[in-house]
């Protein structure tokens, strides 16, 4: 058996220490009962931010957005599909840049759509523009090694 994995609940904000080899298992959070993973991306705001991607062993994949962006808007099906497919492998999340501002402007955020890849609250890759399902699986196994 493996050392557990941190994993912040995307409901309530508990740590929840699951086996690695139990991520696919549709584990529950130990406060709220409710799925770890939902096969959707998280919204974060400046509430939650910190709780969700600033914790936890998972890295933590943020799609900077805004509702006005056209390839946002092209870009959002093929996010919320990868979060169905690659979840748990890591965190799918959303941040609304007009929303959430400060969040924009913590992460220096120039352009949208920006993706953004965290590891313990830490940047580890960026990547700007749309991606098509295969350029963003690209993106996340290059990024992981």
């Amino acid at each position: 058996m493996t050392t557990p994995l941190s994993v912040p609940c995307p409901h309530c904000g508990a740590l929840n220490r699951v086996p690695a080899e139990r991520l696919g298992e549709q584990p529950v959070c130990g406060r709220c009962k409710q799925h770890l993973f939902q096969g959707h991306p998280i919204d974060l705001t400046a509430t939650n931010f910190d709780t969700i991607a600033g914790r936890g062993d998972l890295p933590v994949l943020i799609d900077f957005w805004a509702t006005w962006c056209g390839p946002c808007q092209s870009f959002a099906p093929t996010f919320t599909h990868a979060a169905r497919t690659m979840e748990p492998r890591l965190r799918f999340a959303k941040v609304d840049t007009d929303a959430q501002p400060t969040l924009a402007q913590r992460f220096a955020i120039r352009s949208i759509p920006t993706l953004l890849l965290l590891r313990g609250g830490k940047e580890i890759a960026r990547q700007a523009g749309a991606l098509s399902a295969g350029q963003l699986r690209q993106f996340v196994d290059s990024a992981l090694r």
